[in-house]
């Protein structure tokens, strides 16, 4: 796994696809496909914050950087330019307990891009098809964010991949057993938050 040093490196020699592959090479998440469509600058910095979180160094002064880099990035649409990337965009900026528009405008991308089906497309028009791959990553990623749930159809998320496991490719089926386990516990905390409201009503 990547130290801070390391990705400084990468980040200032604007080497971002080898960031990205350096960072996905150990994480449950990685997959051939991810290193491809991650890795381009706005991703790796995503990629770099959470690694650099993970590490404790949050504060390191190459944090700032990478965060005005994700948010000078982000579109009038609201996203990141596609599904994926404005995930791990998203999953980025929402540690440490982030908030505010940039997230707000992140989420609500997403949730305008959740076909009827309850999955999501690969690129940011609704009408295209959808794709399996994209939807686990996202739910990976954002699944166990209250302000993800808040927005989006998970149940409608999950029921989709519980109804579709044959039709599932070795990457994304090893991630949505990965992003079902997070799709699990936000269901019991979401009862258990009505539980609480109803007993203390």
């Amino acid at each position: 796994m990547q130290t801070v040093r390391q990705i400084e490196r990468y980040w200032n020699a604007r080497q971002y696809d080898r960031l990205t592959r350096s960072l996905l090479a150990a994480r449950p998440e990685a997959s051939e496909r991810l290193a491809i469509e991650l890795g381009h600058a706005i991703p790796a910095a995503a990629l770099s914050l959470i690694r650099m979180d993970e590490l404790m160094q949050a504060h390191h002064p190459l944090s700032p950087k990478l965060i005005r880099a994700l948010l000078a990035s982000q579109e009038s649409d609201g996203g990141w330019g596609d599904p994926l990337t404005t995930a791990v965009c998203l999953r980025a900026l929402l540690l440490g307990s982030g908030q505010g528009i940039a997230v707000e405008r992140g989420v609500a991308y997403l949730a305008a891009l959740q076909q009827t089906s309850g999955i999501w497309p690969s690129v940011g028009v609704r009408r295209t098809a959808e794709d399996p791959f994209v939807s686990a990553f996202i739910l990976f990623q954002l699944a166990d964010q209250p302000v993800f749930q808040s927005v989006v159809r998970m149940d409608a998320a999950a029921d989709w991949f519980d109804r579709h496991p044959s039709s599932l490719n070795a990457d994304t089926l090893r991630l949505w057993h990965r992003a079902s386990l997070r799709c699990r516990i936000a269901r019991i905390q979401s009862m258990a938050t009505g539980w609480s409201v109803k007993i203390a009503g």
